[in-house]
């Protein structure tokens, strides 16, 4: 695919949403001469901001090389929007469904016609509370094995200044700077000639996820933790510790109900009316209570 193919609804999207983002945000781009010029290839984005997906989209437009990103089956069935994102050539995923792997087979397809795939390893908004990349999914190493294109690691940061993961508020002022700094191809060749098993998989993954966040580690100025965030391992710590808190309340509630108990029984005892039979036979009066 040329620098020069861009079609019509990706310069119509250009026009609609170029104007606002350039008001709402300064930009710091940098790396744009590790994007091909030629040929299919994939980028491989961190995320962080509901935002970041059409400034990154300005950015790579930029370049003449536009991205198709992987997304939500939802956008794609009707009006505006799902005319838009199938007339920019985006893909569909469909998750939880049987048509899951048409994304990977329909990603590989556009490579193979020269293309650019742009993919958001994380699968969605980093959960770092710093803001790193997260550990990713394998769908970017699954395509870039099978077809053996070039891969370019892209970091960006400031999008989530405007709008932070999660948040519904954008923080207008002062207004922010996108910087984006994309990074020369990652060598996978060591996994070409290897079965594309699941730890090779997860291997490729991290060798791209680790190119991503030494180019944050640049644009921020300060080192990553040495391990990603991992949202399924905090889930299952989350789980844990909620076990394990209800289960301390559980056991101090038996313990204050068999307290409660003990007490009732013995202030029962002690407020018995004379005559009254007591624990060991006889009354209050035989007792010499």
């Amino acid at each position: 695919m040329s620098r020069r193919r861009i079609g019509f609804w990706y310069r119509f999207a250009a026009v609609l949403c170029k104007p606002p983002l350039v008001v709402l945000i300064k930009r710091d781009w940098r790396g744009m001469e590790h994007i091909p010029a030629d040929g299919g290839f994939i980028t491989a984005v961190n995320h962080n901001s509901h935002v970041d997906p059409f400034a990154y989209a300005h950015y790579q437009y930029n370049t003449g090389r536009v991205p198709r990103f992987l997304a939500k089956s939802g956008l794609f069935k009707k009006g505006f929007v799902g005319a838009a994102m199938r007339g920019t050539g985006q893909i569909p995923v469909y998750r939880e469904s049987t048509d899951a792997l048409s994304a990977f087979r329909a990603a590989i397809d556009a490579v193979e016609r020269g293309e650019c795939v742009a993919f958001y390893p994380e699968g969605t908004l980093t959960r770092d509370p710093d803001g790193w990349p997260m550990t990713a999914k394998t769908g970017a190493a699954r395509v870039a094995l099978q077809t053996k294109c070039p891969v370019i690691p892209v970091a960006q940061w400031g999008c989530n200044e405007l709008l932070p993961p999660y948040a519904k508020k954008p923080h207008l002022f002062p207004r922010k700077t996108h910087q984006v700094l994309a990074g020369p191809p990652v060598d996978l060749s060591r996994f070409y000639d290897k079965d594309m098993t699941a730890d090779v998989l997860r291997e490729a993954t991290e060798v791209i996820m680790a190119a991503v966040t030494r180019l944050l580690e640049e644009i921020r100025g300060e080192k990553a933790p040495e391990t990603p965030y991992n949202p399924r391992r905090e889930r299952i710590e989350q789980r844990r510790k909620t076990r394990a808190q209800a289960g301390r309340a559980s056991s101090a509630t038996g313990r204050e109900d068999a307290h409660d108990g003990g007490a009732a029984s013995f202030a029962g005892a002690e407020t018995a009316p004379a005559g009254t039979e007591v624990p060991g036979g006889g009354t209050e009066e035989e007792s010499g209570t």
